[in-house]
């Protein structure tokens, strides 16, 4: 085993708390122990026996929202993500519609905006966790969080392609550069299940507040005037702007350790030898660099078969819109309803069923449930062409159903293997790898699924789920090997 270097700093409190405990390694061999043991115990019964005869102990639903996010840094992530996807889900309503009615851009256009956005934020996703262990990740998620609020605002100036282009791709960059400090945040703050909480909490708390935003765009597209849909826009960059009062609120202990500086070597008499400190500082850097997510195949096969499985998202958004479209005698309508449907139990179960996928086997167990679920979502899928639309409706509810669960529980396990898996020498350098996999994934969905479930129909959807179920089983398959050599180490 090689020791490393650090440089120590103060340690604060609430990090102390929640990082060591006396049964560590880290703690002292001989615990401190209350002298006055008889008296603890009496006051621990008698608070027991008054909550158990108490009518009514069972928390309500406040006091278990309230504990869901009683950590003070998650608190702080909570508040400006509840600011700030309102600001999105009010941008995601008229972004497409602002476009083509307002700017006068073509179809085409409008595609190619949204393409380049998303292609700038696959380099800025590794980019920001890169920087989150080198630099402050607070300053940088200020900074990433501010330029994209100014940046949505701008659009309100935009009246030709190109500066929608420059305006997109800004956008682009620093949206995905946040989301990946925001990751190395976590990954730093947090310990164990108390990580993939807090990626729970905040990934319901993201729902729920596009879903309200997204009521909110949809004043604008209710008036339908220029002024209205620029009003809006600039409201929701503002949000962005208002929600860095709470991330300045955020506290120094969750930045990277910062790097031992490498002393020069010095001779006997005194002179310092400038070849010996050139080699000790080769040598730190080669030290680092083998701390690299890119040379780590585990983790990088974990994040190629996690953003295939992710492109479950294209399908919610393209493949079934357009499957109800060309295939069913459904109204359109229902696309709304599902994706209502698919918030509702996101918001709802992404909590409670992300508890313990910080364990290596139950991140696999579920990532292999998840695997089967949105295997059979797709051919559920499939089975909705040609009934009629009653059955096509149940049908359809159902797959959506069954789609949102497998959602639901594939980030969960993603989330804890991407986690537990990453080497926390570089934490930002391996949740941007993790990022820049998903990334990729969002950009190549919509191919995916138009090569597949829309071009050839029944066949297409069955190779769709062949596609998820192998990604899904293969994530499985990474968490055994993994668990089963933890416990060689151990």
């Amino acid at each position: 085993m090689k020791l490393y270097a650090t440089s120590i700093s103060p340690v604060h409190p609430l990090q102390q708390d929640r990082r060591v405990s006396p049964t560590s390694p880290e703690s002292s061999s001989t615990p401190v122990i209350d002298p006055n043991l008889d008296a603890a115990a009496a006051s621990i019964d008698d608070a027991d026996a008054a909550g158990s005869d108490a009518p009514g102990t069972k928390p309500g639903l406040r006091a278990r929202l309230a504990a869901s996010v009683s950590d003070p840094v998650l608190r702080i992530l909570v508040g400006a993500t509840v600011i700030s996807r309102l600001g999105r889900g009010i941008f995601l309503t008229v972004t497409v519609l602002y476009f083509t009615l307002i700017v006068g851009l073509t179809p085409g256009q409008v595609a190619i905006v949204l393409a380049s956005a998303s292609a700038a934020g696959v380099l800025a996703s590794f980019a920001g966790g890169w920087l989150a262990d080198r630099f402050s990740a607070k300053r940088l998620l200020i900074m990433f969080t501010g330029i994209e609020g100014l940046a949505l605002i701008t659009y309100v100036f935009a009246d030709d392609f190109v500066t929608a282009l420059v305006i997109a791709v800004i956008c682009g960059l620093f949206e995905q550069g946040a989301n990946s400090t925001r990751s190395a945040i976590i990954a730093r703050a947090f310990t164990g299940e108390s990580r993939v909480h807090a990626r729970a909490v905040l990934r319901a708390v993201t729902n729920a507040s596009i879903a309200v935003g997204s009521g909110l765009g949809a004043v604008a597209l209710a008036v339908g005037t220029a002024e209205a849909y620029r009003w809006l826009i600039a409201f929701a960059g503002v949000l962005y702007l208002l929600g860095l009062f709470q991330l300045v609120r955020l506290p120094k202990w969750i930045e990277a350790p910062s790097r031992a500086a490498v002393a020069e070597v010095v001779t006997e008499t005194g002179s310092v030898d400038a070849a010996a400190t050139a080699e000790a500082i080769a040598a730190e850097r080669r030290s680092w660099r083998r701390h690299s997510p890119w040379r780590d195949p585990r983790y990088l096969l974990l994040t190629v078969l996690s953003a295939v499985f992710g492109m479950q998202f294209g399908v919610a958004e393209l493949g079934v819109p357009l499957w109800i479209l060309r295939e069913t005698a459904v109204p359109e309508v229902i696309n709304a309803a599902l994706l209502i449907l698919n918030t509702i139990i996101v918001v709802v179960f992404q909590v409670p069923l992300s508890r313990g996928t910080h364990d290596l086997r139950t991140a696999g167990r579920v990532s292999a449930i998840a695997a089967w679920l949105m295997a059979a979502a797709c051919l559920v899928y499939a089975a909705a062409a040609g009934l009629p639309v009653g059955f096509a409706i149940a049908v359809l509810v159902t797959a959506a159903v069954t789609h949102a669960f497998a959602e639901v529980l594939s980030q969960a396990g993603g989330w804890g293997l991407s986690f537990e898996l990453a080497d926390p020498v570089q934490a930002g350098s391996y949740q941007g790898v993790f990022g820049m996999g998903y990334s990729v994934g969002a950009l190549a969905a919509p191919l995916l699924v138009n090569a597949t479930a829309i071009s050839h129909g029944l066949s297409g959807w069955m190779l769709l789920a062949g596609i998820f179920l192998a990604s899904g089983l293969g994530i499985w398959a990474i968490a055994r090997v993994a668990a089963r050599r933890a416990d060689v180490a151990a």
